[in-house]
């Protein structure tokens, strides 16, 4: 019996044989003769005509068995086939270098992925997966090669070992064959991850290059709460986790059925939870999870994997579109949070020492107006008989934010000169996330709507540590004492000058912080779609006065070992 720890990606509990998942490699030519240059770029077009129609089926299939959220990621897949940019670079790479249609296709969208891969928010880190997912699926087609569906044609229950999976490969999954699933590879955030909790597959993901000495037939069990890969269990081992899987069936049934009531508290505390989401598309699947409206709306996907910067026109598409979806209830849009490390063909940034501490985010925006100003135009014009919200990232100083209130009070001068409609009095708020700001909370909230705490970066910066950097990740913590206490600095200044404070990292999605933060007084959660159900079960699982017991124990407590401890002698669940 061996154990291997990696990433707990999706809840629940799996035991049952091994299937070892084969890689697909594929071969092709790398090169054409300059005659050829012409047919291979007929042949890229009409390769990229057919994954687009090859995804409205896989569309259209994971919309029947895994629901909306799960099928927006297959439309997410067809937009980067839409995308001039990579079409061109591709094209380009046909005719400047000869390359054949094939190695233009894995060139081109590897270029696109690394690119991906060199940002910061591990949201748009992840998605360098769904790139290299279509660029397979397009190279498959040039090659002529067969769709490899094994994961839909098992014979028996299985659970899923592979170095890592794309979403193409999650998606074709027959829940009733595929018992579980575990990789070497792969994140938290990925769609892999993602489609996995949405078709309540468990998975441990990140488990590492040991997991590859499976064979197949082992007998394993996927812990996907405590993520964690047991092989070869022995017989009590085995009964312990066919009981635990029992148990979670239950509550996976009682969470289904409460997701659309309120998070009102046991003592009648309604709290808010919302929904972090980066596109149009996922938009009603952030509803049909049960969120209250939309805490972050990242806008930088329609910055990136293009040659120009997007119009004002373009813009105000996408923000309407979730503007309309959500109706009256709240769609906080975070301005462009953008910067050195996010290499843009567009904009210059020139060479930086330290790009995450660098010209990034409101810091860029306020010294590039012609990016700014066609965004809070956009924003604007969105909120129109809508409950829109402006909210400024990495916000360090007061001073920035009165530059950029001036900025939002120019375009909606401009407006009016214009007779164009918008909603006079959109609040503005700004992201927490830079410790100045936490420690000048106090001054900076009479000027604002209301707080949003980005606890990722919170985290980081606080810590001084690059999650990213395996060599000090363990000192990313949010329940670190520092880190409680600035979070409890914002709310209290947010509060005491008549301001609402939300959050919007991950740590308002995680169920081990959730009484914490209530006690504190954090008025809302914003979260991945997927995290809403556990985070109300446990919000309605608490008193008011409960929470705010403890978490003025845990704010008397000198470590975050000291914190966990106490936190799991309380009988809460730690997740749902």
């Amino acid at each position: 019996m061996r154990e291997i720890k990696g990433l707990a990606a999706s809840d629940g509990i799996a035991v049952g044989p091994s299937f070892v998942y084969p890689s697909q490699a594929q071969a092709y030519r790398e090169t054409c003769t300059p005659e050829e240059r012409a047919v291979q770029v007929q042949r890229l077009g009409l390769a990229f005509a057919k994954a687009h129609d090859e995804l409205d089926v896989v569309y259209q299939k994971a919309r029947g068995t895994a629901g909306e959220e799960a099928a927006a990621i297959f439309l997410a897949h067809q937009e980067f086939l839409e995308d001039p940019a990579l079409r061109d670079e591709a094209e380009k790479l046909i005719q400047d270098s000869s390359f054949t249609a094939e190695a233009a296709t894995r060139t081109a969208f590897e270029l696109y992925a690394q690119q991906l891969e060199a940002l910061e928010d591990s949201y748009y880190r992840e998605r360098a997966v769904d790139l290299r997912d279509v660029s397979r699926r397009v190279v498959r087609i040039l090659t002529g090669a067969q769709d490899v569906a094994a994961l839909a044609n098992l014979n028996e229950p299985v659970i899923v070992v592979a170095h890592d999976l794309t979403p193409s490969d999650t998606a074709q999954m027959d829940k009733s064959k595929v018992l579980g699933f575990c990789t070497a590879s792969g994140g938290l955030t990925s769609h892999t991850a993602i489609l996995a909790r949405i078709l309540g597959i468990p998975a441990v993901v990140g488990l590492g290059e040991s997991l590859l000495e499976v064979t197949d037939g082992q007998t394993l069990i996927v812990d996907g709460r405590g993520g964690r890969v047991i092989t070869d269990p022995d017989a009590g081992t085995r009964a312990e986790f066919l009981r635990k899987k029992h148990q979670w069936l239950g509550e996976q049934t009682r969470l289904k059925s409460a997701a659309s009531r309120q998070a009102t508290t046991k003592d009648g505390h309604p709290v808010q939870v919302v929904a972090n989401i980066a596109d149009a598309t996922s938009a009603q699947v952030a509803l049909d999870c049960g969120a209250e409206g939309v805490g972050l709306y990242r806008t930088e996907y329609l910055y990136l994997n293009r040659q120009s910067i997007p119009t004002e026109a373009e813009q105000y598409r996408d923000y309407r579109a979730v503007a309309d979806v959500m109706g009256s209830r709240p769609l906080l849009i975070r301005t462009l949070d953008i910067g050195g490390d996010k290499q843009l063909p567009y904009v210059d940034f020139g060479h930086e020492q330290n790009p995450f501490l660098g010209w990034r985010a409101i810091r860029l925006c306020l010294d590039r107006p012609e990016l700014f100003e066609p965004q809070l135009r956009a924003i604007l014009r969105a909120s129109a008989d809508r409950n829109v919200q402006i909210m400024f990232p990495m916000v360090a100083t007061l001073c920035e934010l009165r530059r950029a209130r001036r900025a939002v009070e120019r375009v909606k001068q401009q407006l009016r000169d214009e007779n164009i409609p918008f909603d006079p009095q959109t609040p503005i708020g700004i992201m927490v996330e830079i410790p100045s700001a936490a420690m000048a909370a106090d001054l900076i909230a009479p000027e604002v709507d209301f707080f949003s705490i980005g606890s990722n970066d919170l985290i980081q910066y606080t810590l001084a540590c690059d999650r990213g950097n395996e060599r000090v990740a363990h000192l990313y913590d949010p329940l670190n004492p520092a880190v409680l206490r600035l979070i409890q600095r914002v709310i209290e200044a947010g509060h005491q000058a008549g301001k609402w404070v939300g959050m919007c990292g991950e740590m308002a999605g995680d169920p081990e912080a959730i009484s914490v933060l209530l006690g504190l007084g954090l008025d809302e959660f914003s979260m991945n779609p997927s995290a809403i159900p556990v985070a109300k079960e446990l919000l309605r699982a608490l008193t008011v006065r409960q929470a705010r017991e403890i978490a003025a124990r845990v704010l008397g407590m000198s470590t975050s070992d000291e914190i966990r401890a106490y936190l799991a002698t309380l009988g809460l669940p730690a997740r749902g």
